[in-house]
């Protein structure tokens, strides 16, 4: 019989074996801490995308790679370096941005990120071009213009982020939440209770969203067999003859691919305007009862609408012009057939379905933001005004100042990335 042998296990040694197993997992925890802290790494990552961009666009500039876009001509050399000079710019402004300046200072980051940003998001409005044939298998278009979409819109997301840091600080607000409130940003999110949008947001909504019907009703009767516009349902199957099989089996049944996506903005703009669309309701099973990711329906509505929103106001603007005989009269598709009249009348339901839809997106994209957004739970309550007997706040009058600086914690990372300006002289 073998003797037992007592091994003695130092008390340093177990109580590390303890802690590590009451520690959270270092990755969550990693994680977690850089997803709380985006203010202070948006700057970097956006003058890391915006010299991807500049040396991505300068190299098809120099090599003569042409960029597809939903016009006859592509980008031009000249474009493309022009972009790569405004990503220069914006790269300099973000950079700027963690410092202290001065008014002019100030004054030069908020131009440029104003001036850059919308010509960087005009690059992913052509993101629904090519996610509806790539939802229903028809093929890729254009690996290149869909690269040059991606890249726009990774770019215009960092801007995004840094200009709303940067504004929030310029107020006094915290840069991540926008609340006035002591204490860092790093702390966890309270978020509101769901709530429904007021009759102000939903109606708008609502008479957007019918501008889809005239364009979707002339792709219902082309889809069943009947003619509209001037174009038979013939010409109009053998014109989509080259899709997908899933596309032409929902034609088989009468139901049109474009149709089908314009239905799921409409599943969008509802949930973005009731209580299921920030808390998951029953029909979803597993995920029941649990809040809804902020994230998850805002991303999509957004880099949705921009896009049908500045195609939808092109076509608005372009049908009544070439009505009057200002712009050139648009001619009749080839493969289409049909006269030039109803060529301009399905140009002028495009334009109502498009922004119809883009429009009630960012209607409804807009309150759930503001009904949605959360307060990082070191904010304090901040104190009410006195009040009178009948409950009417008194105005308390105040010597002007400027506003105040965020009172986050001077020792910690909140303002790790703000350096003082030095002044010459």
């Amino acid at each position: 019989m073998e003797p037992e042998v007592t091994v003695t296990v130092p008390a340093t040694t177990q109580r590390r074996k303890d802690a590590r197993s009451l520690a959270p997992t270092p990755r969550w925890t990693r994680w977690t801490r850089w997803s709380r802290r985006w203010p202070e790494w948006a700057p970097a990552a956006a003058v890391t995308w915006c010299a991807v961009y500049a040396a991505v666009e300068a190299a098809r500039a120099g090599k003569g790679t042409t960029l597809p876009f939903p016009l006859p001509a592509p980008y031009a050399a000249l474009a493309q370096l022009i972009l790569a000079t405004l990503a220069v710019v914006a790269a300099a402004a973000c950079w700027a941005s963690r410092r202290l300046l001065g008014r002019p200072g100030r004054m030069a980051v908020g131009c440029a990120l104003i001036l850059t940003t919308p010509v960087f998001a005009l690059g992913m409005t052509v993101l629904p071009i090519y996610f509806v044939p790539l939802a229903s298998g028809s093929g890729l278009e254009s690996a290149t213009g869909l690269a040059h979409a991606l890249l726009s819109t990774a770019l215009t997301s960092c801007l995004v982020l840094v200009g709303l840091s940067y504004r929030r600080r310029l107020a006094g607000a915290c840069p991540r939440c926008g609340h006035r409130h002591t204490g860092g940003h790093d702390a966890p999110l309270v978020h509101p209770d769901a709530s429904t949008a007021t009759r102000r947001t939903r109606t708008p909504a609502y008479l957007l969203m019918c501008g889809v019907l005239p364009w979707a009703t002339a792709k219902t009767i082309w889809t069943l067999g009947g003619d509209a516009l001037g174009i038979t349902a013939e010409r109009w199957q053998e014109s989509n003859s080259g899709g997908s099989e899933m596309s032409k089996a929902l034609a088989s049944v009468g139901i049109d691919v474009t149709v089908l996506a314009a239905g799921l903005g409409f599943f969008l703009v509802a949930g973005l305007m009731y209580p299921w669309g920030q808390v998951f309701p029953r029909w979803t099973l597993v995920l029941s009862g649990r809040r809804v990711p902020r994230l998850l329906p805002l991303v999509p509505a957004l880099l949705t609408a921009v896009g049908l929103s500045v195609y939808g106001v092109f076509l608005l603007v372009y049908a009544p012009l070439a009505a009057l005989g200002v712009v050139p009269f648009p001619e009749p598709d080839p493969e289409l057939g049909g006269t030039r009249s109803g060529t301009l009348w399905l140009a002028a339901f495009g334009g109502m379905a498009f922004g119809g839809l883009g429009f009630g997106l960012l209607t409804a994209a807009r309150s759930y933001a503001a009904r949605t957004r959360p307060i990082c739970a070191t904010a304090t309550a901040p104190e009410s005004p006195p009040t009178d007997t009948a409950g009417t706040e008194i105005p308390i009058e105040s010597p002007r100042a400027e506003p105040p600086a965020y009172a986050g914690p001077v020792d910690q990372k909140s303002t790790a990335g703000l350096r003082p300006h030095r002044r010459s002289g």
